[in-house]
């Protein structure tokens, strides 16, 4: 009978040995909240680098297409026309006669990664965009700063 109480006893103290303590799990959720507080930062801070980067990126690829529709159209979609003129033919100002379009592969004119239109102003001749930044408004610095076609 002794053994069986012994065989008892380890088995119990099995159990207890099982998985860890509160006080355990606790250290390692300090430590990990540490570590999110010092790496954070500085993953946003990328994310943000990454967003202008995106946006450079889709400005060039827009002027792509803009280029192509100025070698058909002899001139540049108007402000008037806007960016749209890439999707499908104007039906306003200077109707281009030789369209070719659409210009570009989405059904929509992208927007930039802050969900924003591209403010695209053109005379048919010359053509500036630019995007306003994670503010939405014209002007800032760092990330708010107005991202210009270059």
């Amino acid at each position: 009978m002794e053994e069986t109480k012994t065989e008892t006893e380890n088995i119990e103290v099995e159990k207890h040995q099982k998985g860890f303590s509160f006080i355990e799990m606790m250290i390692v959720v300090a430590i990990m909240a540490g570590l999110i507080a010092i790496v954070g930062p500085a993953l946003f801070g990328k994310l943000d680098e990454a967003k202008i980067d995106q946006t450079r990126i889709q400005m060039k690829s827009l002027v792509s297409a803009l280029d192509l529709y100025r070698l058909d159209n002899s001139n540049y979609p108007t402000t008037e026309q806007g960016l749209d003129a890439l999707l499908k033919k104007p039906e306003v100002g200077n109707i281009p006669e030789n369209w070719r379009g659409p210009y570009l592969k989405s059904s929509k004119v992208p927007k930039d990664p802050w969900s924003n239109d591209y403010s695209y102003l053109s005379d048919g001749t010359t053509l500036n965009m630019l995007s306003f930044g994670a503010d939405r408004d014209e002007g800032g610095e760092g990330i708010n700063a107005d991202i210009v076609l270059d």
